[in-house]
């Protein structure tokens, strides 16, 4: 298998494990870290059910591979997540070392690699990674895209339930 079709599978991967973070009523972002071909860590946001704005899908990776590992410096680690890094995460990925970052879709708002903000281009820093964007984007978008269009007609149709039950009790 070459590196493309490498990356399409464990973005695959990170997938399945944003559909647990949609499953969980959680935005729907999956992460993993690869090591000698390997699946080290996986992880998944988080950061509603557990109240800590840290648990984001890359946090909870890095984290479990350092236990995997036994250190918390990531040398010759790959991280697949769907949705472009924030600043947090791309902070904590240059502070783990990994070596590689994959990431499928972009994130014009928060993203924090190629979108909004180039802070893994940034002089100065003690570590450099390498990254490859858009590998499956279009599926890892329509992951996220689905959930938020789910969870706006989920809050539309309790608004208009909570009129009805109003204007009911006010007769």
């Amino acid at each position: 298998m070459n590196q493309h079709e490498q990356d399409q599978y464990w973005m695959g991967q990170a997938m399945r494990l944003a559909a647990k973070a949609e499953a969980q009523d959680e935005v729907p972002v999956g992460a993993l870290v690869v090591y000698q071909g390997q699946c080290i860590a996986e992880g998944w946001n988080q950061s509603i059910g557990s109240h800590d704005a840290t648990a984001h899908a890359e946090i909870m990776a890095l984290r479990q591979a350092g236990l995997a590992l036994g250190n918390y410096r990531l040398l010759d680690c790959t991280l697949y997540v769907t949705l472009e890094p924030c600043m947090m995460c791309a902070g904590a990925m240059v502070h783990s070392r990994i070596a590689r970052l994959v990431y499928g879709a972009a994130d014009a708002k928060t993203g924090a690699v190629d979108s909004n903000l180039q802070l893994l281009a940034t002089p100065g820093l003690n570590h450099r990674i390498s990254w490859q964007s858009g590998v499956l984007e279009q599926d890892c978008a329509n992951q996220l895209s689905a959930f938020f269009k789910r969870r706006r007609a989920e809050h539309k149709a309790a608004r208009l339930l909570t009129r009805a039950q109003q204007a009911g009790s006010s007769e």
